[in-house]
């Protein structure tokens, strides 16, 4: 199998352990103290993030333009926000290799795994609600489950259910790869997952798996009547502001938006994935933002409120949402749809020919989105990660957002 593939089919968004749709989440064998949730510290910006004097903006062009070239990346578009001591925009390379249009902050992109923390949102609302309990079986609601009534809904948004990650079936990357464009069926991606027998016992341990945000998604339109994209739009990203920040129902991909660039195909060789279809990605994956939008939600869903104030989730289930236990990967850990990686709370994003990052400091105040038109791995690292890692060693030395290579080529 090539390297390619093998990435794929662990679940696009593979990441350095947490994020894409495979996460490139790694997470602490030793965590720190649970998040508490509620309002921001009034306090201003501290010593955690340096001010974004013309040095470190220097600093900051400096690391981008280098992971830029040595990772092979079109184009990147970078933002940070800090209360009192700067903010940085900036875009690099080209959005389209093709017209060798510019990279530029308002692009709609695609933004993968960062599509969980939306569905979990909706699912922690429902708990608010009183319509589901967090420990109750997924089989309480949904038949056909292996393991279904002993796995809870915790354990499927914290991914220690033990099903099979559907997108590691090598059926399903050959039906992706041989037809990019086609559509998936909720139900056709938990089939195919489903044939596969459990990997461990609910809650032995971390491991990533999209197969628990499909169930996810179709428990969130069971309980609320409505569509998950619906629910999504009209509770979580129309509170929040959110006016360039959709869940497609097909391949639609709204204007202006970056061309996206993949070797995660049949043949290996890179191929342009704007017109890619990311139903299979669906609850887990599947929806569009820009970097407004996510510097918005890098804040709302690492406070649990919206920018107005009010309560995302009440205080206590963001608490639930922000206790991030251990994945096993070093100064990392993953509560429910999000992660903690040395003190940055969020979420990375990857699918074909898009990756993204969007993470908040609370120490600082601070959000952090990175946005690219590749997912294409080098040296078997997300490109995300790379460019994660390299912008903090430089805002936040003392904070590097920084995740494990993750080896593809098995």
């Amino acid at each position: 199998m090539s390297r390619s593939s093998a990435r794929l089919r662990r679940g696009v968004a593979t990441a350095a352990a947490l994020g894409a749709l495979v996460v490139p989440l790694a997470a602490a064998p030793s965590l720190s103290a649970p998040l508490t949730a509620g309002s921001p510290s009034p306090s201003p910006a501290g010593p955690d993030v340096h001010a974004l004097t013309p040095e470190v903006t220097r600093q900051i062009d400096d690391a981008v333009q280098r992971v830029m070239r040595e990772a092979d990346v079109p184009g990147v578009t970078v933002g940070i926000w800090t209360p009192d001591k700067g903010d940085y925009v900036r875009s690099f390379g080209v959005a389209d290799k093709s017209d060798r249009r510019r990279m530029s902050p308002d692009l709609y992109m695609r933004i993968g795994s960062e599509t969980k923390t939306f569905t979990v949102t909706a699912l922690l609302q429902l708990v608010d609600q009183g319509k589901v309990g967090l420990d109750d079986p997924i089989g309480r609601y949904i038949d056909g489950v292996p393991n279904g009534d002993r796995i809870t809904l915790r354990q499927l948004a914290d991914m220690r259910s033990g099903l099979f990650n559907y997108s590691e079936d090598p059926g399903f990357f050959k039906a992706l790869t041989s037809d990019p464009e086609r559509s998936f069926t909720p139900q056709q991606l938990l089939d195919y997952s489903f044939k596969h027998p459990v990997q461990f016992q609910p809650g032995a341990k971390f491991s990533y798996c999209n197969t628990n945000l499909i169930l996810l998604g179709l428990l969130v339109e069971q309980r609320s009547g409505q569509s998950l994209g619906d629910y999504i739009q009209q509770h979580v990203v129309d509170p929040a502001g959110m006016t360039r920040t959709s869940f497609p129902k097909g391949a639609e991909f709204p204007k202006p938006h970056a061309q996206g660039y993949t070797d995660q195909t049949a043949d290996g060789k890179v191929a342009k994935t704007a017109g890619w279809n990311p139903s299979w990605g669906w609850a887990a994956g599947a929806m569009i933002s820009d970097l407004e939008d996510l510097r918005t939600w890098s804040r709302t869903v690492a406070t649990g409120r919206f920018p107005d104030g009010e309560r995302m989730v009440s205080p206590a289930t963001q608490r639930e949402r922000l206790t991030t236990p251990p994945t096993g990967y070093p100064g990392a850990g993953y509560g429910l749809g999000i992660f903690d990686v040395h003190g940055w709370i969020g979420h990375n994003g990857s699918l074909p020919g898009y990756e993204s990052l969007t993470v908040y400091l609370p120490s600082a105040r601070t959000s952090l989105v990175i946005l690219l038109n590749t997912d294409i791995a080098h040296d078997g690292e997300e490109p995300s990660t790379l460019f994660g890692k390299a912008v903090t060693e430089v805002v936040s030395p003392d904070h590097v957002y920084e995740l494990p290579a993750q080896h593809t080529g098995h």
